[in-house]
């Protein structure tokens, strides 16, 4: 793909592992429009709920987000509008899941879509987290809907205080509760080359600083940068880690 007389690409991976957990409860998948060149999604979903019914929800976030983006058409619909149906259908469908279900399934929510323009639009719920980083420094990253993100955004307590909090898996808002879910939606004019965009659960970036995933992102191929924050945060937990997973997409020249 080329823009004005750049000639780039967009390298992508995902990374998924089930950690020390009896069960996978999160999914990712990164998807290539059929009919746009360089239009991309990457969706990730962390469930909640009993011993099925966070895959279920994280299921029914990955399957609406298959069939809005075959449907979606890159250049004539609003990006932002799409993502937050996205997560409006998602929600409703998990939801209706419930019925059937005697578990109370739930999910977050983080997806990202690059136009083929390069500009860039996420959307999340809950707390797994969207990254931007240029080159290996941070440009900005989603903020969580969840009970620490208000202490640290009060001041009350710092982002490595929330971390270790003992109420740091409360989130404020997510997918399937009772309550809508929050719509945050951030847009990136445009994607420079040497660009990341990183989106993960919180059994991923509860163990490293931002600067660290800069760093690895930045010096590391998509497919091998995964590789070593999956291995690293597995060995962080050291033996108590939750599901892990991220979808990875890089601007790199061709």
């Amino acid at each position: 793909m080329s823009k004005g007389s750049e000639v780039y690409r967009l390298s992508a991976a995902t990374g998924i592992h089930r950690g020390d957990r009896s069960y996978q409860q999160d999914q990712v998948q990164i998807l290539q429009h059929q009919a746009a060149a360089g239009c991309l999604m990457g969706i990730l979903a962390d469930g909640m709920g009993g011993k099925s019914g966070g895959r279920k929800a994280a299921d029914q976030v990955i399957l609406t987000a298959q069939q809005l983006f075959e449907r979606f058409a890159p250049g004539r619909e609003d990006v932002g509008e799409a993502l937050k149906q996205l997560v409006m259908e998602a929600h409703l469908m998990i939801k209706l899941t419930a019925i059937t279900s005697e578990e109370e399934p739930h999910s977050t929510l983080a997806a990202f879509i690059i136009s083929p323009n390069r500009s860039c639009d996420m959307v999340h719920a809950g707390d797994s987290r969207i990254y931007h980083f240029r080159g290996s420094s941070l440009v900005t990253r989603t903020s969580d809907h969840s009970y620490v993100q208000g202490l640290v955004d009060e001041g009350q307590i710092t982002e490595e205080a929330a971390n270790n909090h003992p109420q740091s898996n409360l989130l404020t808002g997510c997918l399937g509760t009772q309550q809508d879910p929050p719509l945050t939606h951030k847009h990136i004019e445009q994607l420079e080359v040497d660009d990341s965009i990183l989106a993960c659960s919180d059994g991923l970036w509860h163990y490293f600083t931002a600067m660290e995933m800069g760093e690895i992102v930045h010096t590391l191929g998509p497919r091998e940068a995964s590789e070593m924050l999956v291995n690293k945060a597995r060995q962080r937990a050291n033996g108590g880690g939750d599901n892990i997973s991220l979808a990875l997409i890089r601007v790199d020249l061709l």
